[in-house]
């Protein structure tokens, strides 16, 4: 029996998650029984959406309950396997959260082939931030040629697939992104049009400049003052998707904008499209995602960038900075030896 180790939500976080909030523990490595698999799990992916599964507030999916393991997807490796659908030394895509061990009963594995890209992309731009994108982005942002797309945290795995997937679409893509190295890397490495300083005083006045024609597709993963700044340039039959509101994920209390009501007249004057999804909700386009997307991916048309932390360890304070800005690119942690 070797030993592993995981973290577990301590206590529900009010405000800012802290260190006190996780706790980590060691455990017996479990064994397979009949028709289980026991992975190892090589990296882990840390994403916005797991500050609302430390909360017991309702949502679309249940919380973490006070001291179970967090939530999250992984890729892992076969070590011992009692199904036959499943050999050891097999790559999966599997969701067995905060730890370096974890039971599996197959049914919600996917096998990773090692040949098609790096196995770290399967929780990234191939995974679900990557279909994130194209889902929200084309099922119900819908760009035209010659539109003006609009993208918030366009440096993270999810908007900088957006602003990539709208030019291959013919449409103007506008980041906005916290500091000059990450627009520097939007505009110039992924081929942005323009990025902007969601830090800068004058950010609604840049914004208005970068989009002389107005904003047709807005694609929501920040809130606050980014949407503030927004709103004003939405023309008529603008299309919103929003995925994530990671401004507003640690308030205790989120009041009502004095803006509610000009908002509310511009929804029907202009018959505006707000939409929120979950990427499940389009999982019968997953089979067109990997199509595309890992061609675009092949072909440079779709460049993304890994953030990698070393260590299980140190999950919670790459959680905790991921939630402000602090990583550039996808944020990942490897959990154990990338051999494949």
């Amino acid at each position: 029996m070797s030993q592993g180790q995981r973290v577990v939500l301590a206590s529900r976080p009010v405000g800012e998650p802290k260190l006190s909030n996780f706790r980590i523990e060691e455990y017996e490595s479990p064994v397979p029984g009949e028709g289980q698999v026991l992975l190892r799990t090589i990296w882990l992916s840390l994403d916005p959406y797991m500050r609302g599964r430390m909360s017991d507030a309702p949502s679309y999916a249940a919380p973490v309950p006070v001291g179970g393991v967090m939530e999250g997807g992984t890729v892992s490796e076969v070590m011992v396997s009692n199904d036959a659908g499943f050999a050891k030394g097999d790559i999966v895509l599997s969701r067995a959260g905060w730890q370096t061990h974890a039971l599996s009963d197959g049914k919600a594995l996917t096998r990773i082939d090692p040949a098609i890209a790096p196995i770290s992309t399967a929780v990234g731009v191939l995974g679900m931030p990557g279909m994130t994108a194209y889902t929200g982005l084309l099922e119900i942002g819908k760009p035209q040629p010659g539109e003006t797309v609009v993208v918030a945290a366009a440096s993270g795995a999810v908007g900088s697939a957006v602003g990539q997937i709208a030019k291959i679409k013919g449409a103007r893509a506008v980041g906005i992104a916290g500091g000059k190295d990450k627009c520097d890397y939007v505009k110039g490495e992924l081929g942005f049009d323009d990025c902007l300083d969601h830090r800068a005083p004058d950010l609604a006045a840049k914004l208005k400049e970068a989009c002389p024609k107005g904003i047709d597709v807005y694609f929501e993963n920040v809130g606050g003052a980014v949407f503030e700044a927004v709103f004003p340039l939405l023309n008529t039959f603008a299309r919103i998707p929003v995925c994530g509101l990671i401004a507003q994920y640690n308030a205790t209390e989120v009041p009502v904008p004095k803006w509610a009501p000009s908002m509310m007249r511009a929804v029907l004057t202009k018959r505006l499209t707000i939409r929120g999804f979950i990427v499940t909700d389009f999982a019968a386009q997953h089979a067109d995602f990997l199509r595309d997307m890992s061609q675009w991916v092949r072909e440079g048309k779709v460049k993304h960038k890994e953030f990698v932390t070393e260590g299980l360890e140190n999950a919670p304070a790459a959680f905790m900075g991921l939630l402000k800005g602090a990583n550039f690119g996808k944020q990942l942690v490897r959990i154990g030896p990338d051999r494949a």
